[in-house]
């Protein structure tokens, strides 16, 4: 286990993290798409607190400072770096969207570091869709119109048509503002993260894992389709496909957090 008392920090390989629980038992999770790679507000882990009855849990994200090029694999090898060097054996991971697809390449090609695996409102490969919104945000990141990237990612909660659509402006605007202020002035995390995204499909390596793999999503959601999540849950030998219906991006509730505490109590 790591030997550090702190909720917050970076670990000895740079990678940043937050701590919550109080239990012996580690999880690690890799979580979804950032502005920028340090320790996050209290806030907005809080959504990980059903799993702290049963494991002290590490929300870690990726390496600060990536160079042009940075791959899902280096961000993969960055993590198995991490674990093999912080904790004593195996742990469980639950990969987050963007974190996801990456926990995918992690599981394939470190499977002695990893017990069990949740890949939560991921797949193998982003939407079209999807694509082209990320690949804008990290456009307009790149000219540091915070505001309008965090009014592009907030459309993707709201619907995009009809009257709610119209309804639905002033509060992305307000929102949009409110994020845009704890902005980087630095966009390499969210730009080299997104051109990685870009360009990862795992299709071809899901074979390779042989880790127990549950894989959770909703049925509305807009990065990672129906389609996706079934055939990314098809291609993992042994994995279990869970679908929220109605549910956008990323799946959560109770319903969520029993049948992942379920998959994960189980014995290997």
């Amino acid at each position: 286990m790591p030997q550090t008392d702190r909720e917050t920090g970076y670990f000895r390989g740079g990678l940043p993290y937050n701590r919550l629980g109080s239990e012996s038992r580690p999880l690690v999770v890799f979580p979804g798409l950032v502005f920028e790679h340090k320790p996050q507000p209290r806030m907005t882990i809080q959504s990980y607190r059903f799993l702290g009855e049963d494991y002290q849990v590490y929300v870690v994200l990726r390496k600060p400072g990536p160079p042009p090029g940075y791959t899902f694999q280096d961000m993969a090898n960055d993590y198995a770096a991490m674990i093999g060097e912080e904790f004593d054996g195996p742990v469980d991971v639950i990969g987050v969207s963007t974190g996801g697809s990456i926990a995918l390449n992690f599981a394939a090609d470190h499977p002695e570091l990893l017990r069990r695996l949740v890949v939560h409102s991921s797949a193998y490969t982003l939407s079209e869709a999807a694509k082209q919104l990320q690949l804008r945000m990290g456009e307009l990141a790149q000219q540091r119109q915070w505001a309008q990237v965090s009014a592009v990612l907030l459309s993707t909660m709201f619907p995009r048509s009809g009257t709610l659509k119209t309804l639905s402006r002033p509060l992305v605007w307000l929102l949009a503002q409110l994020m845009s202020l704890s902005a980087p002035d630095d966009p390499r995390d969210l730009v080299v993260t997104i051109e990685a995204e870009n360009q990862f499909n795992f299709k071809e390596g899901l074979a390779q894992i042989s880790a127990p793999t549950l894989v959770v999503a909703g049925t509305e959601d807009f990065f990672y389709t129906p389609d996706l999540v079934g055939e990314t849950a098809a291609g993992i030998p042994d994995a279990r496909l869970i679908l929220y219906e109605g549910m956008g991006h990323p799946a959560s509730g109770k319903e969520f957090s029993r049948d992942v505490l379920a998959f994960l109590r189980e014995e290997r």
